[in-house]
Formats: C-alpha cells, structure tokens, sequence
C-alpha cells in the first residue's frame, strides 16, 4: 500500500529584490524537511515540498497559492517575504482557509486566524536597538529606508523612542525597493552635513550593498557614527562583502555566531550538505524551525488538516537554534529571543547584549518602551 506523502507549498521567489533573502529562506526549509524526512517523516509519511517562484512580485505570490490550492488540493504554505507579499495572499489564504508560515521580521499591527508568524516584531529588535544606541552613541538619528511598509512602519517605532527619550529625528529618507549606487548620494551627504549619532536602515535587498558603498566611499566612522540596522543579515553581508559592513550594527532574534549547542550543531550540519560558503541568518533560522513546528503539530493532530494544525500549533514550544521559542495561542506570533551584534570581518556579528530568554511578541506595539526593555538584557560576551 502506497503511503502518501504530506504536500506543502513552498513560495520563494528566486529572482528580484528579495532573492538572495529568499534563497536562504527556502534553503532553511529543505534543510529542515530533509531532516524530518530522515527520521521517518510524520508516522512514515514524508513532507514534501512543492515549490513556486513569484519573482518578488507581490501578485504572484497570490497567484501560485491560489493555483496551489485549487488545482493541487494543498492548504498548508511556507515562505513569503515581504509585507506586501504576504498581504497579497492573506485573502485567498482565509478564504481557502489554508495555513501560511511566515518567517520574516515585519511591522507588526497584523492577526489572521490562518498565518503563523515565526518572525520578529519590533519589541525584538527595533526597541533593544533603540536602547542600546541611545546609551552607547546617542539621540539624533537620521533615518534611511526603502519605500514600502515594514520601513515606514519601523522608523515610526523609532521616532516614538525618540521622542519619549528627548531625541532628534534628523529626518526620514525613503528610496525605491531598486535603487542604484547614485540614489544614495544626497542621503549621505546630508549624513555628513548632519553628523547624527547614528544612521537608522531599513534599507533591504540588493541596495545595501549601495548604501554601505556610499557610506564607506564617503569617509565616514562606523565607530562614531554608525549604521544600525533591523534588516541587514549574514545574507546580505555576504553579497556585499565584509570589508563594507564591519563596524556595523544590526539587531535580531539570531545571528549564525548564537553559541547555543544545538545552532553550532545546526549549522555544522548544514553547511556540510550545502557548502562551507553558506550562511545562516535570522530569517533561515525562522524558516527552519517553524518547519519543525510544523512537523510536531502534525505528529500532535494525526491529521494534515489545517483546523487540526492550527490546534495543535498554538501553545507549542520548541528548542530552536536561537534557543527555546513558544507560539502564542491568542495572537499566532513567536517568542523570540532579542540580540544586537557588531559585523567583523568575517562576515559574522560579535553579540554585543542578548535577552536571557524568548520575549513574547507585541506586534501591536503596545509597550514599545526602550527604558522597559533594559531589564531583560544581559552582557553576551
């Protein structure tokens, strides 16, 4: 008798502005369902992934789980990126009720009885980020993003602290999801005219690389003034280079140098079967232990149906590589842990603080207190 396997959909978009984010996402995810599989899979039935590339288009994303849905019976999903992204499948998501995993960090102010979120929220990460560079670099920050949601989002998180610490907000710039090297020029010259305490990014994709190019082509300290971000990762680190990020700071809930035994164990093993040139970053981290939670809720149910998952889910916790996460039954979000490390030379981020345990998520932002946060810090090295 012939076992069926369990089918998910797997949407990563392996080209556009998001691609080299996505790659690493999806890589995350097979890594997990190959693991999985070889402990037998779920009661002997495999996982097995079918994946679609929506070419960082936000309408295709929609497109291929609805086609997914519809002509191939599937109702449980993986991937997604950015906010829009995941916007333009909510609908055909909760109409099909179907369930999507999210993995990426995002702005919060979101509840959908049909997505899991494993990604941070800014009580993760833009809050510990405020507060650490309030106190070790100061209170005028100028602010640089790319044009959609999450940055918008973010960088008014940032001004409330801000403003309740007696701050200055020097200003907030804003560019397309595709800008060049010549579209960071008047940025970075304000930058020098301004001379803040630090540069806020929420830039993402492949304009990084321009943005720290500027940076550094125009002489400026990331020992006094510098770039702090929610966004840049390992992955994007590795596309531009070391040399452009060192001295650089970013805030997630993992970076590849989380000294827990299972991450050293984690990402040994995985570079091993992709390559000793792979990275980890936050977002592979969320993508592989969400499939994981995924795995258990369906050992838990004994069933692939999605009212059955989504029971089964909510409540659960799991030893991750960034340490043990919980999702929250009432909102359908993460507990994660919060870090902020400084870039060297490897590629990698030295933890400069990191919480003693998971934070549970405020994707409403309802205590968004920089001042709050300090208790739960603690020196990482």
């Amino acid at each position: 008798m012939t076992v069926l396997p369990i089918r998910i959909g797997g949407i990563f978009s392996q080209s556009g502005v998001t691609a080299a984010s996505e790659k690493s996402v999806m890589r995350g995810t097979q890594f997990a369902i190959e693991q999985i599989n070889a402990e037998g899979g779920i009661a002997g039935r495999r996982l097995e992934l079918i994946l679609r590339d929506p070419k960082s288009t936000p309408a295709l994303y929609a497109h291929h789980i609805e086609s997914l849905i519809v002509d191939e019976g599937l109702n449980l999903f993986l991937g997604c990126y950015m906010s829009s992204t995941r916007k333009a499948v909510l609908p055909t998501i909760e109409r099909h009720n179907a369930l999507l995993m999210y993995p990426v960090y995002y702005e919060g102010f979101e509840y959908s009885p049909n997505i899991i979120y494993t990604g941070a929220t800014q009580n993760h990460t833009t809050v510990p980020l405020a507060h650490y560079m309030f106190m070790n670099f100061g209170r005028r920050v100028l602010m640089v993003g790319s044009e959609y949601v999450y940055p918008y989002e973010t960088n008014r998180v940032m001004s409330d602290l801000l403003h309740e610490q007696e701050g200055t907000n020097l200003g907030e710039y804003y560019l397309p999801l595709t800008a060049g090297p010549q579209d960071f020029d008047k940025f970075i010259q304000t930058a020098c005219e301004l001379q803040p305490s630090f540069i806020f990014s929420t830039v993402v994709g492949p304009s990084i690389k321009y943005f720290y190019q500027a940076y550094r082509d125009a002489g400026l300290n990331p020992q006094k003034m510098p770039i702090s971000s929610v966004v840049t990762s390992e992955t994007d680190i590795q596309q531009m280079g070391p040399l452009l990020a060192e001295g650089h700071i970013s805030a997630a809930s993992y970076f590849q140098s989380v000294n827990t035994p299972l991450n050293i164990e984690c990402v040994r093993r995985f570079r091993e079967r992709y390559g000793q040139h792979q990275v980890t970053d936050r977002c592979w981290e969320s993508a592989y232990f969400q499939v994981h939670l995924l795995a258990r809720a369906l050992r838990l149910s004994g069933s692939d149906r999605v009212d059955d998952v989504r029971r089964a889910m909510c409540g659960l916790e799991l030893d991750a590589p960034q340490g043990r996460i919980h999702v929250n039954p009432n909102n359908h979000h993460t507990s994660l842990y919060s870090r902020i490390g400084r870039a060297n030379a490897l590629g990698q981020f030295d933890l400069l603080y990191e919480s003693s345990n998971a934070l549970e998520a405020d994707p409403y932002a309802i205590s968004p207190s920089g001042s709050e946060w300090s208790e739960y810090m603690e020196t990482a090295v």
